[in-house]
Order: C-alpha cells, then structure tokens, then sequence
C-alpha cells in the first residue's frame, strides 16, 4: 500500500481533467515548458481555467520572470489565484543568481511555495532552512533528471528526506522528474511525501504486484501477435 501521494506532472486540459477524477491523484504540477508543450497562449487566463475546474487539490504554477523582483511579483498574484495553488520558484534565475532570499520573503508572507529546479544536497539544505517556520512548501528535487546524467539520485534523496524531515513539519519532499513507474515505489519506501509523474506511468500503477510468470507469458504472446501481424515468414 503505498503512502505517497502521487501529483500529475502535466497542463494538457484534458489530461488534468481526466486525471482529477481518478482516486490515485492527489494533486498537480505544472511548469512553462509543460505550458508551452499544451499550446498554452494566455498563461494568466489557462491557470485561472484550470483551478475553477479542479479547486480541491493542489496545483503548482511557476513564476517565469527572471529578475527577483518580478518573480516577486508574479509570485504574489499567482497565490492569489486560489487557496488550492503553491507558487514555484526555481532555486536560481537563469543566471544562476540564488533565489533562496525570496524564497524566505515569500514563505514568510505567508506564500505556499514549491521550490524547484533543485538537485544537490546544498539547495536542499539552503532551501528548507529559508522555508523554516514559513507557509506550507513543498521542496522538488530533480530526481530523474540527476540519474539522466548518470548520477545516483537515491543516495541524494535519502539525505533530503532527512533534511526536510528535521527541519520543518510543513516542508513536503518531492520526487520530481520521475522516468519509470517504479520510481513511485522507490519514492515511498524513501520517505518521499510527494512524486510527480505523467499520466502514463500514474496508469501503471494499479498494476503493481502483477505475477511476473503471468507477465512473461503476457509478453510472449505480444511477440506472437505482432509476428501473425505482420505476416513474418522465415
């Protein structure tokens, strides 16, 4: 049974619509790339959609400025669109200049944030000290993404949850970036409070347990269907 609670990453409309109503979904992630990848032309008006649809869970919409005092201010409107949205803030601007004082102004002001784009055990431990006795807050290390390059996410994420664990109650982990349905259960026995993932990996998960002779069986069967298909001869 797992403990963790699984976010779509996503802002296909209707994928987040669908994704909603299903009961393994607790909530949702977005960013601009994955705004852009939706065709996403009004971001002010597409979010504002999105949370009149689906106001019971929490929604994460990030700040795109890239001087501190507009994501500042595109910060402090966005917490305004509901009381169901937490605000990213990535750890650094694209200049690689820290984020970490605004983010301790605004989880201060009483902002929910999630703080994103983090990968190394230093932002994780910066980040949850500015967000100490601050709002809710959710801290997204870049999991999948770390092991893309061919390092071990594992032994970073062990330290985080450690991290977060002593240093805040109101400060949630998250598994971001996720890139195989078995890193929700990796997640979950770490200590993870959060994992975002697509919705395809989400829709593997009723299927944990399977009976691996079964699913042998399962696969060579694909393997004799696809061959009669496609009429192979030898």
């Amino acid at each position: 049974m797992l403990k963790i609670k699984i976010f779509l990453d996503g802002a296909d409309r209707a994928q987040m619509l669908e994704m909603a109503s299903n009961p393994l979904v607790s909530g949702f992630t977005t960013n601009p790339s994955l705004m852009k990848k939706a065709g996403v032309k009004d971001y002010r008006a597409y979010s504002k959609e999105i949370i009149a649809l689906i106001p019971n869970k929490p929604i994460s919409f990030e700040v795109f400025a890239d001087e501190a005092s507009e994501m500042k201010r595109q910060a402090l409107e966005i917490a305004e669109w509901g009381k169901n949205v937490y605000v990213k803030i990535p750890i650094t601007n694209s200049k690689g200049e820290t984020s970490i004082p605004l983010i301790q102004e605004l989880s201060h002001r009483g902002v929910k944030l999630n703080v994103t784009a983090i990968y190394t055990i230093q932002q994780i431990w910066e980040t949850c000290q500015a967000l100490r006795g601050g709002a809710p807050s959710i801290v997204s290390v870049f999991s999948g993404r770390t092991g893309d390059v061919g390092h071990d996410p594992v032994p970073i994420m062990m330290a985080a949850v450690e991290i977060c664990r002593s240093t805040d109650k109101n400060i949630e982990l998250l598994w971001a970036s996720t890139r195989e349905a078995f890193n929700i259960v990796q997640a979950d026995q770490l200590g993870c409070q959060i994992i975002t993932a697509p919705a395809d990996l989400i829709k593997k998960v009723p299927g944990f347990g399977k009976d691996l002779t079964l699913l042998s069986l399962e696969t060579v069967k694909g393997f004799k269907a696809d061959a009669d298909a496609a009429g192979f001869s030898l």
